[in-house]
This record gives structure tokens, sequence and C-alpha cells, in this order.
């Protein structure tokens, strides 16, 4: 498909810094209350996944996939689950393992290239709807995109599209920015909280997590390297990152799919912009704005943000197209 043209996001000056447009959305922008009601979904491996579901009856349903160390509450999942559902969707947000509250029960948590999850809660849907749309969020994106390539011409054909948004799709190019100085604080608040969790995991599995490893973690890549990566089977930070990463997957999908990543993302690599797999693919459509930082996009005076909207736009045509064709 052809790279998306993007000239209708102008926001404030202020708002041009692409670190801005990350921020004031993760911390001033209003909680929805949207009244979630919570179903716990039991996996192959006998653990659990917590889903947030929004429901009215409809026979449809938009699968949301949060990032990383985030939740159904953070607020680019609630501004997503609030557009759908009010557009005729029902919605289901997952909370990756370890996210929603409540320490997942297995040795594993969650990563960037997790797949099986996702399969696990599709499966549950297909059960009540018809018709399933994929929308991920940066780490979640990633989960989304790896999953659409590994299924690829397999894909079940209740998955009718899918939305990813300020995706890390080459996670060894993101991990050298996210350390990268200027990058200080979005690094730091992901390590307090992933800390706190190994000294969780700690005292279910003594043996597995050792807290005293954690005196050689500085930033991001050094928790994959001693935590990530040997906890899930990958040989090191940059094998994990080269088995995860979405990039080389991005060829083989086969449905019709979008891709929002801000030209001014603070935590992408160069390497995820791309424009000329887009070019050469039926169904990956890429737009990259020259702004909206990571999981921003602030709108101000709109209760959805620009790419809530661009989201439902996609969606939209994408199911009205299918109607014209069946």
């Amino acid at each position: 498909m052809p790279v998306l043209e993007v000239n209708d996001y102008h926001p404030g000056p202020l708002f041009r810094h692409g670190h801005i447009n990350t921020i004031f959305p993760a911390l001033f922008r209003k909680d929805k209350r949207l009244g979630y009601k919570r179903a716990r979904i039991t996996t192959p491996d006998d653990d659990f996944l917590a889903i947030d579901f929004l429901r009215s009856g409809n026979g449809r349903v938009a699968f949301i996939l949060h990032g990383l160390e985030g939740s159904s509450s953070s607020q680019y999942a609630q501004g997503a689950a609030d557009i759908f559902f009010k557009n005729g969707w029902d919605v289901a947000l997952i909370n990756h393992r370890s996210c929603s509250g409540e320490m997942n029960r297995q040795k594993r948590m969650y990563h960037s290239g997790v797949t099986d999850d996702p399969h696990t809660v599709i499966q549950v849907l297909k059960k009540d709807y018809d018709e399933i749309i994929m929308v991920g969020f940066s780490l979640g994106g990633n989960m989304t995109l790896k999953y659409l390539g590994e299924q690829s011409s397999n894909i079940d054909p209740a998955i009718r599209c899918a939305v990813a948004v300020s995706v890390p799709i080459d996670l060894h190019s993101c991990s050298l920015r996210i350390i990268h100085p200027s990058n200080f604080v979005y690094d730091q608040r992901f390590m307090k909280s992933l800390t706190k969790k190994v000294h969780e995991k700690h005292k279910q599995f003594p043996d597995t997590y050792d807290p005293g490893l954690l005196k050689h973690v500085k930033n991001l890549w050094d928790f994959d390297e001693y935590f990530t990566a040997p906890l899930h089977g990958f040989d090191g930070a940059k094998g994990y990152y080269k088995n995860c990463s979405s990039l080389p997957l991005l060829k083989d999908i086969r449905i019709p799919t979008l891709l929002i990543n801000a030209l001014d993302d603070p935590l992408l690599g160069d390497t995820c912009y791309p424009t000329g797999i887009a070019e050469n693919s039926e169904h990956l459509n890429f737009m990259a704005p020259e702004h909206g930082g990571h999981c921003g996009f602030t709108s101000f005076g709109k209760r959805h943000y620009w790419q809530e909207l661009k989201m439902l736009e996609f969606v939209e045509e994408v199911c009205q197209s299918a109607q014209m064709d069946s």
C-alpha cells in the first residue's frame, strides 16, 4: 500500500516537541471512568489473563493491547476503548501478565514478543463475536504486528483488520534509543516498576528471580539482559530483540493493517519507519506524522485524540469495503 500522507494533525507550538506530546497526556489526560467489567481467562499453562470489557451486545469487538508497564487504565487504551465503544464496538482490553494489579501465577511475565497470550484471548472472543479487530500500542503494537506476521495467510478470518500505534518494531534500535541520556526519565520510570516486580516474583519463585542481579541493572537494556531474556528463553538482550521484533514479519501480514509512528517519537529508533515495506505490501498501511510523540497525539478541546479518530476511520473503511465485496 502507498504510505499514507498525513496533513491534518497540527498541534500547537508547544506540542510540536515529541517529549511534551508524550508526557502531557500520560500525566494530565482525564480518566474516562468507562466502567470496565473484568473477566479472568485461564491460559494453557494454568496462568490467568485479566480482560476488561465494555459490552453493549454488539456482534463485533475491538481487542486492545497496552504497552510496557501499562494496563487497561492507560490513557491511550482508555481513549481507544471509548471511541470504539461509542461507535458500535464492544471492547476487550488485555492486562498483560503482571499488569492487572495482581501478580500472575507462573514464572514468566510478559515481553514484547508474546503472541500466545493474544492468541488465547482471540480464541475466547471468537465464541461471542463474529468480527474482531486488534488495536496495539507500543509494546502491545509490536505483539500485534508480530502475531499478524506469524499467522500470515493462516490468520483467523474473524480478525478483520488491525491498528498499531507508536510501535518499536525494531527492539534493538529502540532499546538503544531509550537508554540515551535524553530519555532518562522514561527509562527510569520503567525500571522502577520492573524492579518492584522482580522483588514480588522473588517471593513466588526465589530460585528463579534473584534480586541480587539488580545490582548489574542500570537501564532497560540491562534489565532485558539479566531478566527478560534468560527468564523467557532468549540468548541475552540481543537475542531477545532479534527474535521478538515485528519488523522482519511485516512483509507477511495478510489483513488490512495500519501502523502509525510519529517522526518525533522519542522512544523509536530510525529503523521503526518501514516506508519501503509498506510501499511493497498489499496490506500494510503506514502513517508517519511529523508530530505526536509516543502514544501522544494530544488534541485539545476534543474528547478523542487524533490517532483515535484515525484508527476508527481506518477500521470503518475496511469494514465498509468488506461489506460491499460480500
